[in-house]
């Protein structure tokens, strides 16, 4: 039997679209040991040096200018002025994707953002490939840059989305609300005594987790400055990603704080830090989210993204898995009345329960194993 060959593409290094693709791998990789996987990032790929040009604009406009991001995002009217433009492009990047097929030979191609996406499709257009295409949404909504005919099956976060899917003419038959992707680890079970004592926690401390996407973006100092003034007693746990200047000007005031309170860079135990976490203060990035469904965590959801993100905060809103606090100076008494409730701690995290999807990385791993079977055929 021939060795099943799947190719995988994301764009950005710190992004939920690579953490989507290396979570099908590992899942790929315990289903199929034998599995050869090349996960690549599409941009870095085509144009390296527009790459970081990009990273970097984008960033600055999310942080700096979000009402821009939030009129681009899934605008129809851009959409169509954008379509001869991403014509040009995807024309431009036929012959770099011609090789890349020639030389790894994939079975079938998955996508974990619209852009590598779009560039597969029309390349299959364009030689009329038979090539499976697989579209691997990590966010709730379906925004138009993901629509194309050569598309021949699309992994989307819920039956909601599903269904806007299809409102978009995407066939039935090519939809599977399988969830988003994420790290198999999430699913294990944990000693979360082991953990906090390991951190040296107290073990009946509550602990909040705050986390600000793998860029700690977010008021994240403002948080801390009113969950400070709460009478309480908790723990505070702060991921700041690759956000170093946060990191370290954390680390330089921590003697400052009342609070038990412990600062983390990057790191790859997030799953340990959601298991003994009683509330998950953070802006709602799909892996994110679908990471801490899983582990069933009372959501707190403060300045989301314009865009993708704002429709992942009224989606779990609206299924009571999350509290969403506009203004970041109301944190403080919503965290307060959440510790003294715990009932409602107990409906957010069944509401969580609910929706979650645990086994999306295994399912969508073993539809790319079944389409690569086909191919054998």
């Amino acid at each position: 039997m021939a060795t099943k060959r799947i190719l995988l593409m994301y764009i950005t290094e710190i992004s939920g679209h690579h953490s989507a693709t290396l979570a099908i791998e590992q899942a790929l990789k315990l289903i199929s040991p034998q599995v050869k996987v090349l996960n690549i990032n599409a941009f870095h790929y085509t144009h390296p040096i527009s790459e970081k040009i990009v990273n970097h604009l984008y960033l600055n406009v999310v942080q700096k200018t979000p009402k821009i991001w939030d009129y681009l995002y899934d605008n129809p009217h851009v959409a169509r002025r954008l379509e001869r433009m991403k014509k040009v492009l995807h024309r431009f990047n036929l012959s770099k994707l011609k090789r890349l097929f020639s030389d790894f030979k994939p079975q079938v191609v998955a996508c974990t953002q619209a852009f590598p996406c779009g560039m597969v499709a029309d390349y299959k257009k364009e030689f009329n490939s038979s090539l499976p295409l697989v579209a691997v949404l990590t966010d709730y909504i379906p925004h138009t840059y993901w629509i194309y005919d050569t598309v021949n099956y699309y992994i989307c976060p819920s039956e909601e989305v599903a269904k806007r899917l299809n409102q978009k003419g995407v066939a039935q038959e090519k939809i599977k609300p399988f969830g988003i992707p994420f790290d198999p680890k999430f699913n294990l079970p944990l000693d979360k005594e082991k953990i906090k004592l390991n951190l040296g926690l107290d073990l009946n401390s509550k602990v909040i987790l705050i986390m600000g996407g793998g860029h700690g973006l977010g008021p994240i100092k403002t948080i801390l400055k009113y969950l400070e003034k709460l009478k309480k007693d908790f723990t505070i746990m702060v991921v700041a990603g690759s956000n170093h200047k946060l990191y370290k000007s954390l680390k330089e005031k921590i003697k400052k704080y009342k609070k038990k309170l412990l600062i983390f860079g990057f790191v790859d135990n997030i799953h340990e830090l959601m298991a003994i976490s009683d509330i998950l203060i953070t802006k709602p990035g799909g892996i994110t989210v679908s990471e801490a469904l899983a582990k069933k965590i009372p959501l707190v959801i403060i300045h989301p993204l314009p865009g993708q993100e704002v429709n992942n905060a009224n989606y779990l809103v609206e299924k009571k898995a999350a509290l969403k606090v506009d203004k970041v100076e109301e944190i403080g008494l919503v965290i307060d009345e959440l510790l003294s409730q715990p009932e409602q701690l107990k409906n957010l995290a069944e509401a969580a329960e609910r929706i979650s999807k645990p086994n999306a990385s295994f399912e969508i791993a073993k539809l790319l194993l079944d389409l690569c079977a086909l191919r054998d055929v």
